[in-house]
């Protein structure tokens, strides 16, 4: 008995293993700078993310910058530009010394006086010409405020123009409680998707933000983007539907009930399983590592054929 217990442990490992994602879609690094900013115990490298995705078998991987965390709200340094490219500069430098498995994003606050200025510098970056992270929870950006509004629709044509892919972490921050609802998602959805003609958009951790699946902030936001995507829904007049794509990362966690994992397979489903891209983030605390995160997604009851789309995806950047 528990010779074939071990059997079938080993071959649904294999079977894991065989079909893991070509790549990971959310990814991040430190440079020592940032790690002694975020008061970490280390770095972390792009060779410590190579290491991670060869255990797992993943092909490729995004580095999105931390740089965004400079310009948070009450916590700039002194000299935050200059840090802000300093970090983004890093993150491209170690991507380029895998140029066949890593690429790199710029990040920053879309708010700052600087971003349209860091887009442009960073886009003549072979390292980062790729795309821009922002982090609309740590630079409190609020999609209810016109001004926030303006200041990011001015990022978004920025970006568009230079073909830079956008990841968002949508989720408005947590600490501050910020409104994150339906309210959010249709600005999102009416005043910037469709500015994004020429890029991906990529909707970070589900629409929420992790670790785990048990907000209901992030349960209202995934209705009004089900809504939008329906193909029976008045709100599919929203242009740039193509463009929309949402990672998985930190969302499928073992920490969710069996009921939040069923209600994250039926949003997966609803999303449109062809929209849906794996992502691990950030190789430290409670974070899952690629290997046991995609093993996870492969316990959520997703099947095989939809195992295989999600792991067979691979954002328009990576190409």
């Amino acid at each position: 008995m528990l010779i074939r217990i071990f059997l079938v442990l080993l071959l649904t490992s294999v079977a894991v293993f065989a079909q893991a994602p070509v790549a990971d879609h959310h990814q991040h690094l430190f440079s020592p700078a940032m790690a002694e900013f975020q008061k970490l115990p280390n770095a972390l490298t792009a060779a410590d993310v190579i290491k991670l995705l060869d255990e797992a078998g993943i092909k490729q991987a995004v580095l999105l910058s931390t740089a965004y965390a400079y310009g948070r709200p009450g916590r700039e340094p002194q000299n935050e530009y200059e840090k802000v490219k300093e970090e983004n500069d890093w993150n491209g430098a170690q991507a380029a010394l895998y140029p066949k498995r890593l690429i790199a994003f710029c990040g920053f606050n879309a708010l700052k006086d600087y971003a349209l200025e860091e887009i442009a510098r960073c886009a003549k970056n072979p390292n980062t010409r790729r795309g821009i992270k922002l982090h609309f929870g740590n630079s409190d950006v609020q999609l209810e405020n016109p001004a926030h509004i303006e200041k990011l629709k001015a990022v978004f044509r920025a970006a568009n123009a230079n073909r830079m892919a956008i990841v968002v972490h949508m989720r408005a921050s947590i600490s501050l409680n910020r409104p994150y609802g339906a309210e959010q998602v249709r600005a999102f959805l009416e005043q910037l998707l469709p500015l994004a003609t020429n890029i991906p958009v990529q909707v970070a951790h589900l629409a929420g933000s992790g670790p785990g699946f048990n907000d209901p902030k992030q349960d209202a936001a995934l209705d009004a983007f089900v809504a939008a995507i329906d193909v029976r829904s008045p709100q599919t007049t929203v242009r740039n539907l193509n463009n929309l794509w949402f990672d998985l990362t930190t969302s499928i966690h073992p920490s969710n009930s069996p009921e939040r994992a069923a209600l994250a397979l039926k949003r997966i489903r609803q999303l449109g399983i062809k929209r849906i891209l794996y992502g691990t983030d950030v190789a430290l605390g409670g974070n899952q590592r690629p290997r046991e995160a995609w093993a996870e997604i492969s316990k959520l009851g997703l099947t095989p054929n939809e195992l295989k789309i999600i792991a067979s995806n691979r954002a328009p950047y990576m190409k």
